[in-house]
């Protein structure tokens, strides 16, 4: 489905909101879709008619809005994003279109478990993080506020990977999400899209006598489209999610096949399906750094063309575009899209440069999501005059005339312009794609207060300093209807008794729980919530791992990407400290609160010192759930390919949140975003959205520790020395040592002596200089937690001081600050 199609004088029909007819809908595609009865129907069959009985409502409204759409001309958002992590469909499904009651007494009357037939959802396997989730989380907000947008992405057919654990070591396995079928995506491959690839360019004379280049491409593949509807919460309004998928266009050679070169006839189909087989594929060699370009081409030459040739009516003046989109280049995976619009500009369409240039550069804002030098993308100019000739000749022209620019602003300053080049020379020629987002985007903007500031003093000064009004802040946000709402049911409820429904919607709403803080009748029925979903909690991990938590104790989680500067190693050599301690005789078991220790985690499988970290917490988890001296004082839990739907029970179960970054190296992240909504207390150092986190809940309800961010510069200019510290510490001492010692390694001292090795030796995050000021924290932690009643209060106001975290706020500040965009409202 696509807007530009001609407008129908036939009004959108709205299915009815009935018991009888959902129950109507649902046995017929039991029937027709799935061609089984009833009473031989598979749990699946069951699911697959329901979502596509739910999908029904969402269709008629989807319609209604791409109507709406053509006829308005308002401008869009096309969010450009490697990853969306979507989360399962169907129960977000029900709740915007207001059907989970009819649809529970529905399947009730024909003796069906409407929870039984969800649980049977895989969620789509598009995203890896917070890049994926916070993408997911955005486009949900804008169908909620009724702004029009359309994502694009990749459908990536086996995700990034599902995590196994053999022997407490990371296995990757394929995630065949799409095996028992998807029935909310919708293929169009009449509207595929032709992408090319190689080749070479040439000069030629247009019939203006204008000198022209055309690229001539050595091979393409296929981008075949599936959409899928992205609706708003109770307003009638169903965005688009496009995602891309890589086909062959010549998929099958029957000449080869009849010969008996079976291999051979179907290699180009086998090599096109490639590009959109994983997210992220491992990247150490060339051919995968490749397949990573040929990706990320791939999707925004799709998505462009797809918004050009389909989206945009016929006759449109692509002078006035910038008045119909912004593209929002989520990162630098998408930022090949701005020399690829150049060229349909220039080559195709035949117009001026400077015309295009000056177009382009209103068409596209950046969001940066890192501090880390190493993840701001370059593409040696090697491979991207390879794979990308014409592409590599429009950037070399950007940044010529953008440097003849700078050397106008900075004359006699050649140091000055060599590090505003778009061109890196050392220690490879390579295009910086931050710096090409820059230069060409409208605006660039950070994810959080600290991290912009770090953004324009640290990784971008000069940008920042040529063009200051370029550069905005726009911090994170997390939907309040996947992640309260339908995350956690008994607060959801609690808190719309307490305020009212409004709060879905309008999440600064919660300020009104302020008073009930000191409320005691209301403090129990939080803790009954907690204690609920605790107890929800145990039951799912105990079918879906076989962990078995115990009854009572603190949970203290830390769920995020496995990378050093996310500091794993922190949290367990604070659990290390604690077994060491009471093994020693120093702690008494019974003098703190019990606590289960709840990590999920994945590695890049190509991130040697991650899998080892990895390996470490597993194999600590282990021997300290196998002794008995700590049996009900320390428990380690780590299931295995944490996902949206697992957060989904775990967060509103936790209690203590874990966000111990170095500080100055965490954009924002979400996760602290979504604990804190739901009611646990944060330890955390001053990084990323802690420190706005912290501001509103208060120093009284926030555990603060480590570094602050100048301090940990100046300690790197001093030349840090992680011996020092271990040398110093006696705990830290005893926790490394007992590590080195074997303990946790099968009494092999070398398992684990890498990991050792690096802390000791390197530290490159510092987890050894802030050990110290940690365990104090923690010891915080405890001092607090064993006053139930004021835990209960720092927990609620956590909840009621959380709400500008809503994502509806971020995209109104996306849209007051860059976008500049309308609400175009259904029905």
């Amino acid at each position: 489905m696509t807007e530009n199609q001609p407008l129908s004088s036939t009004p959108v029909i709205l299915p009815e909101h009935t018991v009888e007819k959902f129950t109507r809908e649902f046995l017929r595609e039991l029937n027709f879709g799935q061609g089984v009865t009833l009473s031989r129907a598979s749990v699946n069959d069951q699911y697959l008619a329901l979502a596509r009985a739910v999908r029904h409502y969402l269709m008629a409204r989807w319609l209604d809005t791409l109507t709406r759409q053509r006829r308005a001309q308002a401008k869009s958002v096309a969010y450009l994003s490697a990853e969306y992590l979507l989360g399962r469909q169907l129960e977000n499904a029900l709740l915007a279109t207001d059907l989970e009651d009819i649809a529970r007494e529905s399947m009730a009357n024909l003796g069906l478990d409407l929870d039984l037939i969800a649980e049977q959802e895989v969620e789509p396997g598009l995203g890896n993080g917070g890049l994926g989730r916070l993408a997911a989380c955005f486009v949900d907000s804008l169908a909620t506020m009724s702004v029009p947008c359309i994502g694009y992405g990749i459908r990536y057919e086996y995700g990034i990977f599902k995590q196994t654990f053999v022997e407490g070591w990371q296995v990757e396995q394929p995630d065949s999400w799409l095996s028992l079928g998807s029935p909310w995506e919708f293929p169009h491959p009449e509207h595929s899209v032709q992408v090319q690839f190689g080749g070479h360019t040439e000069q030629y004379v247009d019939e203006a006598g204008r000198p022209r280049t055309r690229w001539v491409p050595a091979w393409g593949v296929e981008g075949v489209p599936f959409n899928y509807m992205v609706p708003g919460y109770h307003n009638g309004r169903v965005n688009t999610l496009r995602l891309w998928s890589a086909t062959a266009s010549n998929a099958f050679d029957l000449e080869l096949f009849n010969a008996g070169r079976y291999p051979e006839a179907v290699r180009s189909q086998t090599f096109a399906e490639n590009i959109s087989k994983v997210l992220y594929p491992e990247d150490s060699t060339p051919q995968g750094k490749e397949l990573r370009l040929q990706q990320q081409y791939f999707f925004v030459a799709c998505s462009l063309r797809d918004f050009i040739d389909e989206v945009l009516p016929e006759d449109f003046d692509l002078h006035q575009l910038d008045e119909r989109i912004i593209f929002q280049l989520n990162d630098t995976h998408p930022v090949i899209a701005v020399p690829e619009l150049m060229r349909i500009l220039v080559d195709e369409k035949g117009w001026d440069w400077d015309e295009a240039w000056a177009l382009t550069q209103k068409c596209f804002a950046y969001t940066c999501h890192t501090l880390l030098p190493e993840a701001l993308e370059v593409w040696p100019t090697e491979l991207l005059g390879r794979l990308l000739p014409r592409h590599l000749e429009i950037i070399y022209r950007i940044n010529d005339e953008f440097l003849a620019e700078v050397r106008t602003a900075y004359p006699d300053d050649e140091e000055h312009v060599r590090r505003m080049s778009i061109i890196q020379e050392q220690p490879v020629r390579a295009v910086r794609m931050a710096y090409l987002a820059t230069v060409a985007g409208c605006k660039v903007n950070g994810v959080a207060e600290l991290h912009s500031q770090l953004l324009r003093d640290k990784v971008l000064p000069d940008f920042s300093e040529y063009w200051p009004d370029k550069f905005t802040n726009v911090t994170n946000g997390v939907t309040p209807r996947r992640f309260v709402r339908l995350a956690n049911p008994g607060l959801s409820q609690l808190i719309t008794e307490a305020i009212g429904p409004g709060w879905v919607t309008d999440l600064e709403m919660l300020s009104g729980l302020e008073p009930l803080a000191d409320d005691q009748e209301f403090r129990e029925r939080f803790r009954a919530v907690k204690a609920d979903n605790k107890a929800r909690l145990a039951a799912v991990l105990a079918e879906r791992d076989g962990v078995v938590l115990p009854e009572g104790a603190m949970l203290d989680v830390m769920v995020k990407r496995l990378h050093e500067y996310k500091r794993q190693t922190l949290k367990v050599l604070h659990i290390v400290s604690l077994y060491e301690r009471i093994l020693s005789g120093e702690l008494d078991p019974t003098s703190i609160p019990p606590r289960v220790f709840a990590f999920g985690a994945k590695a890049a499988p190509g991130y040697k010192m991650a899998k080892k970290i990895i390996g470490l917490i597993n194999h600590v988890g282990s021997t300290i759930n196998a002794d008995p001296r700590v049996k009900g004082a320390l428990t380690v839990a780590f299931p295995a390919n944490y996902n949206v739907t697992l957060a989904e029970t775990l967060i509103p179960a936790a209690d203590l949140s874990e966000q111990i970054s170095l500080a100055g190296k965490e954009a924002s992240g979400t996760g602290n975003m979504k604990f804190a909504l739901n009611g646990a207390l944060t330890i955390g150092t001053d990084d990323g959205a802690n420190v706005e986190i912290r501001r509103l809940v208060g120093d009284d309800n926030f555990f603060l520790f480590g570094m602050l961010e100048p301090e940990v510069e100046k300690l790197v200019a001093q030349g840090y020395d992680p011996m020092s510290f271990y040398e110093s510490s006696p705990r830290l001492k005893a926790a490394i040592d007992l590590i080195a010692s074997g303990t946790f390694g099968n009494g092999n001292p070398g398992m684990f002596a890498a990991v050792v090795d690096n802390l000791l030796h390197q530290d490159p995050f510092m987890a050894l200089a802030d050990f110290d000021g940690y365990l104090q924290a923690q010891a915080r932690v405890d001092e607090h937690y064993a006053d139930t009643e004021a835990w209960t209060r720092s927990a609620i106001l956590n909840v009621a001081r959380s709400g500008f975290f809503s994502s509806d706020r971020s995209m109104q500040d996306y849209i007051d600050r860059i976008w500049h965009t309308q609400p175009v409202h259904s029905f």
